[in-house]
């Protein structure tokens, strides 16, 4: 086989290949030691179930390491891509050495595939998942359409994590604790505010609705907001036009034999005056009033 270009003396007095010469094969599966492994700065996942790599260190003492990690070659070092449970577990194992799958990257590649092979092969929590998807959008530069390829995802899949982003923090919070499910988070988006989204939430956690109770609670809601809004609609005053006004300032003029004003801003608000030119016509205009009032 054609040897690929070695590593520097440092890196490559501490491996053993299967000829034995030194030499890190890119691009293929090398057994590598713990110690010279870098954490990936671009981990999705920020938490890890203790007892969950406890059984696979228990796993990995008996079976070893069944599936290589991913690692890329950043100044003369090794980091990590994906497969940080199985490192973590390795360690509590007490395994020295891990094969690994080494590949060559810059940051912004290797944020992708960090993010990408995490997504695709590790459990994350929906959060996590939605987050991972952000970050792909925002720092390497990908549209949704984009992204759905990448994660081999429909897009309206990639739109409802991105969508949870939306949420208030403690619903956010409720998903990663798993309080509740993706279902549940979904049926909440369609709520229009934050308060109404908090209030479902709660009651949820209270009654342990199910997704399908949330669903009909949301739709109940959304069609009751739907009516009162139409019922403010049909009961709101109707604004009068610039002709009407002039008609009705035509009609008060007649009915007061004076030449009646209105004054009025762009709100609605305004008055209406009666001007007099004396006494006598005070009085018209008095008398008039007192027939309306009767």
């Amino acid at each position: 086989m054609a040897k690929r270009n070695a590593l520097g003396r440092g890196l490559g007095a501490l491996i053993e290949t299967d000829d034995n010469d030194g030499r890190i094969r890119r691009d293929a599966v090398n057994e590598i030691p713990l110690e010279i492994i870098e954490a990936n700065p671009f981990q999705p996942r920020t938490e890890f179930d203790e007892e969950a790599l406890a059984e696979l260190a228990d796993s990995i003492r008996e079976l070893g390491i069944i599936q290589p990690i991913t690692v890329s070659i950043k100044d003369d070092k090794f980091q990590l891509i994906s497969g940080e449970r199985r490192l973590r577990a390795a360690k509590i194992a007490g395994l020295k050495k891990i094969p690994a799958y080494v590949r060559t990257a810059d940051d912004q590649g290797l944020l992708e595939m960090a993010l990408v092979e995490n997504i695709q092969r590790e459990n994350l929590d929906a959060m996590e998942i939605a987050i991972s998807y952000q970050r792909l959008m925002d720092e390497c530069k990908l549209t949704q359409e984009t992204l759905s390829e990448r994660v081999g995802k429909k897009r309206s899949t990639v739109a409802n994590y991105l969508r949870l982003l939306n949420l208030p923090p403690e619903v956010q919070l409720g998903i990663r604790e798993k309080k509740i499910s993706m279902g549940h988070a979904r049926a909440l988006i369609n709520l229009k505010d934050e308060e109404t989204r908090l209030m479902v939430y709660n009651q949820t956690l209270k009654y342990d609705f199910s997704v399908r109770k949330v669903e009909e609670f949301v739709r109940e809601l959304n069609l009751e907001e739907k009516k009162n809004q139409t019922t403010a609609e049909k009961t709101k005053p109707v604004k009068k036009t610039a002709e009407e006004y002039e008609s009705l300032q035509k009609h008060l003029s007649d009915y007061f034999h004076t030449d009646v004003k209105f004054a009025r801003n762009t709100k609605g608000k305004g008055k209406i005056v009666i001007p007099f030119g004396n006494d006598e016509q005070l009085e018209r205009i008095i008398a008039a009033l007192d027939k309306l009032d009767k």
